[in-house]
């Protein structure tokens, strides 16, 4: 069984967005060519999805601009602008993606007292999303995964795929993914390769 997961192809994530990934809508062609190409068994996609006022936050936190480190739930987190707040435009899905084509959907983010970078968990990893239970009842064996951004969301799904999901093989699609800072993109790349994720192209997962 192999599955193709989806992550935070977004609004929000793209430009316009309230938190723009560098060229995060040129993520969306290469999605659907994946989506379209019947290499996969089962379409999952995971979907920030925040209440307003969450503590990631700089809004909610007295002083804070967006980009600088404060503390959350007594953990260093860095604050954010506002973004994918729960049934607004921003948390939507970007509007070309074939979402019609998505099996299952994972929200994130929801809990405001804690951040969810990982489709899998909140990164104080106490809280599970839910995600890892679901793709082992489907008796997935392969997983590909890509969205945004490679160097925070993408790169802690990948990890949480390689230590929630043991005997999957697990693949990051480089060509499918940006991220936001290129230093902390290659960082993350370098991370996933060490830890067993199999870094390949779009064109390696449609062959």
């Amino acid at each position: 069984m192999k599955a193709l997961l989806l992550i935070d192809i977004q609004n929000g994530f793209c430009p316009g967005g309230n938190l723009p990934v560098p060229d995060g809508d040129q993520v969306v062609s290469v999605a659907n060519r994946l989506i379209d190409s019947g290499k996969y068994d089962l379409i999952v996609a995971s979907q920030d999805w925040h209440p307003a006022g969450h503590g990631s936050f700089a809004s909610a936190h007295h002083g804070k601009k967006p980009f600088e480190m404060g503390m959350l739930s007594g953990k260093p987190q860095m604050m954010w602008p506002d973004h994918c707040v729960q049934n607004t435009e921003d948390a939507q899905f970007h509007p070309a993606l074939h979402t019609d084509r998505i099996d299952f959907i994972q929200q994130k983010g929801q809990n405001p007292a804690v951040d969810s970078y990982s489709a899998f968990r909140d990164n104080d990893q106490a809280a599970l999303t839910g995600l890892a239970a679901h793709l082992r009842a489907e008796g997935v064996t392969e997983l590909d995964l890509c969205g945004l951004a490679t160097d925070y969301c993408v790169k802690f799904s990948a990890l949480d795929a390689v230590e929630m999901l043991p005997g999957v093989k697990i693949r990051f699609i480089e060509d499918a993914s940006r991220g936001i800072d290129p230093v902390g993109v290659k960082a993350a790349i370098d991370e996933m390769r060490t830890r067993g994720v199999t870094i390949v192209s779009s064109a390696d997962a449609l062959a």
